[in-house]
């Protein structure tokens, strides 16, 4: 047995020296944000330098390639990589994806694929799609990325050395970052390679070495830069390369062997305990899908109903949580599915919106639209009223699919919910407005906006509610604003409580209720006149940014946060009914169905059924 052992044990040394013995060139490109003032220039530059330098063997981006992720900025970047004359392979960031028009189709389209893995030289290179998609929240590996993640691994040899290509630092920065980290110490993890900080910076994943890499722009200097990284020998030499310039000299290395990582030592990862401390609340089951859940699931005839990014539509028993059926889009679904009757209708990022019969998950009919349809639908009567990414905002009859009205006018997507009160319909738009169209006509009433320059803080991404002729929003600004909802005129904006998208409504209407970026629900008076605030709460939530609404339903008021927590507070004296961990992603709004019943949906694809 010695013998063997010593033989095997020698067969693996001279295996891996046998790879290392291939030495090459790569260049690490990252953040490259086309779409800025200079990013275009600056990654132009970068690509000639690359394409004048004859001993590199290919070219790895990190991610951020775009700073909106729209198609136009796409195109553009794909058009300048394509000029180099080595490969290159590339993943997103979350610049091209949390404000993707397309749900992430777009880059997909361009660029063949928004993961890959490669083999050169003896080594695997892994590269792992970032989030978030379209919704603000903390980084995320896409739940598609984790599943296909295992099946590469699973191809992959124990010994093979590899080395992870991702966005993110393989850190908290990631609400899971476990799910690379874990899996990942299994194997001969050379090292990581990330962007995102904009700046060269040495990191120690969980003892596997991590490299950021610097931003690809300028900045404050007359020219921008990346990285080449050299495999010689034994060791990994990192350089910073200014395009036309000289290297500079080596900051990072990296030795080079057969890891052996501890599996077994302990190190931070999401806690469940608090559960522990509510027994009255019963996970009646929960399913996970394969790939991120963005929306709110549908109740429906005692089946729950939702979309996931991968474009598949899938229902699920109340009872059990037995899928029951499925339906596959091309595109992503972003878009929270109504009722209507016997059917379920949603938008897709494949362009078309659906109706499907609940019963079965047949459809019923389709209506093709120019571009990705990710905002969510909202139905009067038979009206169904949902806007798209093609600039269009559109009345549909539920029961035939056909066109009532269409405006025509937008300069952006819309990614949200529609609100119906009285005779008009009122949403945002990516182009920076607040539109008000006259709901049997679909004409213009009026456009609001918050005067802010940057696109990021406008009310393209709130849900608006409404009482007594105003309309209240919170957009990414951190106001809370009252608006009139005849004129469109401003009435009020109050950012005291620092209100981030989040909001809701009481039953009785005379509260708005919002939740802070900080621990906080609070409630102001649903009044015209000026912003009163008539109480405010610390349920010590931590610092969140996620939009999950605040939904009341007899006398409780719920919402979901950042990491995976559902709350549920008493409306009448502020005091924390329950709180439920589900994961560590963002909860998107949650869907009370019931006196004592709602069902959940995370951004990692957890479908969860709560009573309590």
């Amino acid at each position: 047995m010695k013998r063997i052992y010593l033989i095997t044990s020698l067969l693996c040394f001279l295996f891996f020296n046998s790879i290392n013995a291939q030495n090459f060139k790569f260049a690490f490109v990252t953040d490259t944000h086309v779409g800025t003032n200079t990013g275009e220039e600056d990654l132009i530059r970068t690509v000639n330098d690359i394409n004048y330098i004859k001993d590199l063997d290919f070219v790895l981006l990190t991610g951020d390639i775009t700073e909106m992720g729209t198609d136009s900025e796409l195109q553009l970047a794909k058009k300048t990589l394509d000029k180099l004359e080595i490969p290159y392979y590339i993943v997103p960031g979350n610049h091209d994806t949390g404000w993707s028009e397309s749900g992430g189709v777009s880059f997909i389209n361009e660029f063949g694929y928004d993961k890959f893995v490669f083999e050169h030289e003896g080594y695997k290179f892994i590269g792992c799609a970032s989030g978030p998609y379209v919704r603000m929240s903390d980084g995320h590996i896409p739940r598609d990325a984790v599943v296909w993640l295992d099946k590469i691994l699973e191809d992959t040899p124990k010994d093979q050395p590899l080395i992870f290509i991702n966005h993110y630092p393989l850190d908290n920065s990631l609400d899971n970052w476990y799910e690379a980290t874990d899996r990942l110490k299994k194997y001969n993890t050379q090292f990581a390679i990330c962007g995102h900080g904009h700046r060269n910076k040495k990191f120690n994943f969980e003892g596997i070495e991590g490299t950021m890499g610097r931003s690809n722009l300028r900045a404050k200097d007359s020219i921008g830069g990346y990285n080449i990284v050299e495999i010689k020998n034994d060791t990994a030499f990192f350089k910073e390369r200014n395009p036309g310039l000289k290297n500079e000299d080596t900051w990072r290395k990296i030795e080079l062997s057969k890891k052996n990582y501890d599996t077994l030592k302990k190190y931070e990862r999401p806690k469940y305990t608090l559960n522990d401390s509510f027994p009255q609340v019963n996970k009646i089951w929960s399913y996970h899908s394969n790939a991120n859940v963005i929306s709110t699931p549908a109740v429906i005839n005692s089946k729950i109903i939702f979309g996931n990014s991968q474009g598949l539509v899938e229902a699920l028993s109340e009872k059990t949580g037995e899928k029951l059926w499925e339906y596959n889009t091309q595109g992503g679904i972003f878009s929270s599915p109504v009722s209507y009757q016997s059917s379920v209708i949603f938008g897709s990022g494949d362009s078309y919106i659906y109706c499907l019969n609940s019963e079965n998950g047949s459809l019923m009919w389709k209506y093709k639209t120019e571009a990705s349809v990710l905002g969510s639908p909202i139905m009067l009567g038979n009206v169904l009223y949902i806007g798209g990414s093609d600039g269009n905002f559109r009345a549909l009859d539920a029961e035939t699919g056909k066109q009532i009205w269409e405006f025509t006018g937008l300069k952006g997507p819309v990614v949200t919910k529609p609100l119906l009160y009285e005779d008009k319909v009122i949403f945002g738009a990516w182009d920076k407005n607040l539109y008000a169209l006259n709901s049997k006509t679909g004409s213009l009433d009026w456009t609001w906006n918050n005067g802010s320059a940057n696109r990021m803080f406008s009310p393209a991404m709130v849900i608006p509610v409404a009482n007594n002729d105003v309309i209240y929003i919170a957009a990414p600004d951190r106001y809370l604003t009252a608006i009139d909802v005849k004129s469109g005129e401003t009435l009020w904006r109050n950012n005291d409580a620092t209100v981030r998208e989040s909001i809701g409504i009481s039953n009785d209407k005379t509260k708005i209720y919002g939740k802070t970026m900080n621990d906080e629900i609070v409630a102001f008076k649903a009044i015209k006149d000026k912003p009163e605030i008539m109480w405010t709460k610390n349920l010590h939530f931590g610092y969140d940014h996620v939009p999950s609404m605040l939904i009341e339903k007899n006398n409780a008021i719920y919402f979901g946060t950042r990491n995976g927590v559902i709350y549920s507070m008493n409306a009448k004296n502020q005091e924390l009914n329950w709180k439920f961990k589900i994961d560590n992603s963002m909860v998107n709004t949650v869907n009370v169905f019931d006196e004592n019943k709602l069902v959940a949906a995370t951004m990692d694809g957890k479908i969860i059924l709560l009573t309590w």
